[in-house]
């Protein structure tokens, strides 16, 4: 239920997922989702967040456990191309679509979204500062990263077409590599 969710959402948004849609989704027993998830729709939410960052997370520390911090950012990068393309770029993140649509009665989910994305920019900094880079520099550098990606997945979805999200990780590319060669000035 809970993959089910993160996938509808990065397709449809929070607002636009229900539990039925998510019952139907996972094939789950109606009165299941309300065992599992007494809190509600946040509560599954939340759920859907956390494990869509891990998700996301994963791939991309086991990229930084290759010494490559190049690698670990179009690892990165590479996994919102690829649900891109599979979805028909209907699909987005649904940390992203939680985080648009959450609501003030609802601060978990902006705290859930927060960590999520803290995650990811951890796992690349922890890469980046391997790689060369200083502490404070891998930190900027991931805040960027995660941003510029985030960004260029709406446009890459605006426009049907991966091209934003290819430049991106082009110069992407050019300015990590320019962080583990030279010092900060």
């Amino acid at each position: 239920m809970v993959r089910s969710a993160a996938y509808l959402f990065r397709e449809r948004g929070y607002s636009g997922t229900g539990f039925r849609d998510v019952i139907a989704h996972s094939g789950a027993p109606r009165g299941s989702i309300y065992h599992h998830f007494p809190g509600g729709k946040v509560q599954l939410a939340e759920e859907a967040v956390r494990y869509a960052g891990d998700f996301v997370a994963a791939g991309t520390e086991s990229a930084i456990g290759e010494g490559d911090p190049v690698a670990a950012m179009h690892a990165f990068v590479g996994w919102w191309r690829r649900v891109l393309i599979k979805s028909d770029f209907q699909a987005g993140c649904p940390i992203t679509a939680v985080t648009i649509e959450s609501h003030e009665d609802a601060p978990q989910l902006a705290a859930a979204a927060s960590a999520a994305f803290q995650r990811w920019q951890d796992a690349l900094a922890l890469g980046l500062t391997a790689g060369g880079a200083t502490p404070a520099r891998a930190a900027r550098l991931a805040t960027l990263i995660v941003s510029a990606v985030e960004g260029a997945t709406i446009l890459s979805r605006a426009r049907h077409d991966p091209q934003p999200l290819d430049d991106v990780a082009a110069e992407l590319e050019l300015i990590v590599y320019s962080a583990l060669t030279q010092k900060p000035g």
